[in-house]
């Protein structure tokens, strides 16, 4: 890169919960901001709950929403994998793989991205979907936005990937 040159802009889009999705979201996240890269995350459906709190179990106004917060627990500590969950033992092993290979945790990245700058970015249209509240949600986050935000975002960046 020459020395005119500024690394740019990097769009990520968040659509999925799964531990093997999460993981290489927040690392391309915290890396992105390392090199000086003005990162962005936009959290939808299934993404959106790395966003929710940990400790919350429970989200929804009617019935419907509350079930998909029962059968799909939100939170960076609470993922599953994609593949080979193996009824939780499956990211037990890949945590524990983790620590041995001084691999940061998801939890620990969303920290290290949200205090480094990347502007985490929950989807609104999810959340009335699923009836998550901003109470529900971590600290720290931006205001909730659309697609469109998304998009325009996308349109500004250097590289965008949707993971």
């Amino acid at each position: 890169m020459g020395e005119s040159e500024t690394p740019g802009k990097l769009a990520l889009v968040a659509w999925s919960d799964d531990l093997d999705k999460a993981w290489p979201v927040l690392i391309l996240a915290t890396t992105g901001v390392a090199a000086g890269m003005d990162v962005s995350i936009f959290f939808t459906f299934w993404g959106l709950r790395l966003l929710q709190r940990n400790d919350k179990r429970m989200t929804g106004k009617n019935w419907m929403q509350k079930m998909l917060s029962i059968f799909n627990r939100g939170g960076a500590d609470n993922l599953k994998l994609h593949k080979l969950n193996f009824a939780g033992m499956g990211p037990w092993m890949m945590h524990k793989l983790a620590k041995e290979h001084g691999v940061a945790s998801p939890q620990e990245l969303l920290e290290l991205a949200r205090e480094a700058g990347v502007r985490l970015v929950p989807c609104q249209m999810t959340m009335d979907l699923m009836g998550i509240s901003r109470e529900d949600m971590i600290d720290g986050i931006e205001q909730p936005a659309g697609a469109m935000s998304a998009i325009l975002e996308m349109q500004e960046a250097k590289a965008t990937l949707f993971i």
